[in-house]
């Protein structure tokens, strides 16, 4: 029988073969580790950044809401309240004179399908003060109307277009007439030339 006995007050450890087969994975470990760290540091300022650039609009949102406000503030005055709604009476007024038929029409005749013709044609003003239009057409059937619905939906003048009502036209039973609401938006680099 043999015994391996090691008498020595410091055993013997292979320092040589411990680093060659675990120093290259020890040295990975510590580089991805330092880039991982400079990752984080490099986000963390510019998390930073972002932060001071969020809390400076921020501060200008709330100094244009503190303007609005007071500016409102001027215009609920007993002694602004006329003049406040002549102005709003009259740039109504110029609103609805800027109101171009002939570019509504040129814009309506990119859209129209061959099988329908406007009857009516009633523009006016929503609540958001943008231009709706409410148009009766007419046409042979009511494919027609889906398909004048999905050309205005794909057009730049006209958004939301939506088909409100559709039925047989009051003078005779064959055809159909439909009722088609969509908010109108102007070419505004044509209107700024002139």
């Amino acid at each position: 029988m043999r015994l391996n006995i090691n008498l020595a007050t410091r055993p013997y450890e292979d320092a040589r073969e411990f680093w060659s087969r675990w120093g290259i994975g020890v040295g990975a470990l510590a580089v991805i580790t330092l880039a991982l760290l400079t990752l984080t540091v490099h986000g963390w300022v510019k998390a930073g950044r972002d932060r001071q650039s969020i809390r400076h609009l921020q501060q200008q949102i709330a100094d244009r809401d503190r303007e609005r406000a007071q500016a409102q503030a001027v215009l609920e005055q007993d002694i602004n309240r006329s003049t406040r709604d002549q102005s709003q009476f009259l740039n109504g007024l110029i609103q609805r004179k800027a109101f171009s038929w002939t570019r509504v029409f040129e814009d309506l005749e990119r859209v129209m399908p061959s099988s329908l013709h406007v009857v009516a044609l009633k523009p006016e003003l929503n609540e958001q003060n943008q231009l709706e239009l409410e148009m009766k057409v007419a046409g042979d059937n009511r494919a027609g109307a889906i398909e004048l619905v999905h050309r205005m939906e794909g057009s730049k003048h006209f958004q939301g277009a939506q088909l409100v009502q559709e039925g047989s036209p009051e003078s005779n039973g064959a055809g159909i007439s439909a009722t088609i609401v969509a908010l109108y938006v102007p070419d505004t680099a044509v209107r700024s030339a002139k």
